[in-house]
């Protein structure tokens, strides 16, 4: 069709940028457009801020560890303005840089509301754009909770933005928010308590290690409860009450800030995608493998906003956005290849995972060997004074191909990432030990490992 653009991208996350540059380096005429700062989630308020702030809660934890091993803490604490101003020097930059290497490569970027009005045609503040595809990367937002009070809740880039912290904080949801902002907040003294209605947080990992993660956390001081559900928030002279049951009992929990951690889903809001004839549903946008909706062929989705199998990792929506830039320019049909990407809770210390659970390897009726080991009292954790650090590996025994990595443990969120180039290449166990290592270091534990 004769059209204003060849592509006109909705979202300015990494899966949007990544195609809004590749396609604009290829000659074609790129928008871009994004009611929030150009960045994206992980950039500006998720994965970068959040391990920064990390750091220093990383920083008391490990003074702690070697307490009464050779270091006087000495009354040290973690200065939270001083940690956000930090944060702040990363994230402020980002979103002028972003926009000026669009720029740079000819792609038109645009701020404010998009909504489509027909197949081809977006709104943005009132202006009508045509564009010949449509690739939309919006990313996610906090799921809707459903109980009275649900509005008074702080959502994950509020809580990265506080300018102080409250002495007492209740995270709703047992998933990565959660323990993630939960135990960087208990490492500066605040009183945390996690509500999760489930028997078990943390569903996609190992359960052997999520109750080694959660024993560890109640010792950081974080209390978690499980299969509880919140009924109410309420504002209070002094916070907020937040009332919980469990087993038909109810009781209250004061706090001072409430968190929303549970979880998130594809962000279409204002969008209006009926005008554009595109399926959609609550895992994103209907979308064939290689990312084309399969009602209007002129869009193709990415990123979170993608109804894909990939998991919900920055990593996937770059690779996303690459795929589907390169299956609109070229007319082809590749389909992304999810094996062996690895996802890490960043508690203190993290928990990791690439590859099948035990029970998905024993539900697919294979036959594999579980090599576990606690590795607590190992050099690389005794060194640094954690008592808390397991792992186990699924094997194929007829193959002696990895099935699954599952590791907690400080450093293990490096070591996870051969575990899932093994399980990309297809790497065997006897090939990873006879690989010679730098020692001591983290990585030199991989052989024991199985």
């Amino acid at each position: 069709m004769n059209a204003e653009y060849d592509l006109f991208v909705i979202g300015a996350g990494m899966a949007g940028i990544t195609a809004a540059n590749r396609c604009a380096s290829q000659g074609w005429k790129v928008g871009i457009v994004d009611t929030l700062p150009y960045g994206g989630t992980c950039a500006l308020r998720g994965c970068d801020p959040k391990k920064i702030l990390r750091r220093g809660a990383e920083i008391i934890d490990d003074a702690r560890l070697m307490h009464g091993k050779g270091v006087n803490q000495n009354g040290l604490t973690l200065d939270w303005p001083a940690l956000m101003r930090h944060k702040h020097g990363f994230t402020d930059d980002i979103p002028g840089a972003m926009e000026s290497t669009l720029k740079r490569n000819g792609v038109s970027t645009f701020h404010g509301d998009a909504r489509f009005v027909s197949r081809h045609h977006v709104d943005i503040n009132g202006e009508q754009h045509s564009a010949a595809r449509f690739l939309i990367a919006t990313g996610a937002r906090p799921r809707p909770l459903e109980f009275s009070g649900q509005e008074l809740l702080v959502d994950s880039t509020e809580f990265l933005n506080l300018e102080a912290l409250p002495r007492r904080i209740v995270f709703v949801g047992g998933g990565f928010v959660s323990f993630e902002l939960a135990h960087i907040a208990a490492r500066a003294g605040v009183e945390c308590v996690i509500i999760d209605h489930g028997t078990k947080p943390l569903r996609a990992f190992d359960p052997d290690l999520v109750d080694l993660l959660v024993r560890r956390s109640e010792q950081a001081g974080i209390r978690v409860h499980h299969s509880t559900s919140v009924s109410a928030v309420t504002h209070t002279s002094t916070g907020f009450h937040v009332a919980i049951e469990r087993d038909r009992a109810t009781s209250n929990i004061d706090a001072d800030l409430v968190v929303h951690g549970a979880g998130r889903v594809p962000n279409f809001d204002g969008l209006d995608l009926e005008a554009a004839d595109i399926a959609h549903g609550p895992q994103g946008i209907d979308v064939f493998g290689h990312l084309q909706s399969r009602s209007n062929p002129y869009v193709y989705a990415a990123g979170d906003a993608a109804g894909t199998p990939g998991e919900r990792l920055t990593p996937v929506a770059v690779f996303e956005g690459k795929v589907a830039a390169s299956n609109m320019l070229k007319g082809i049909e590749t389909v992304p290849d999810y094996a062996g990407v690895p996802s890490t809770v960043f508690t203190i210390p993290e928990l990791n995972r690439v590859g099948m659970l035990e029970q998905e390897a024993a539900r697919d009726g294979r036959e594999i060997s579980v090599r576990y080991h606690d590795t607590s009292g190992w050099y690389s954790n005794y060194r640094i004074g954690e008592t808390t650090a397991a792992t186990k590996v699924i094997v194929d025994p007829a193959t002696d191909l990895i099935l699954g990595a599952h590791l907690l443990g400080p450093g293990y969120s490096e070591v996870i990432n051969t575990f899932g180039l093994a399980i990309k290449l297809g790497l065997t166990t006897r090939q990873l030990k006879s690989v010679t290592a730098t020692y001591p270091s983290v990585g030199s534990d991989l052989g024991s490992m199985f």
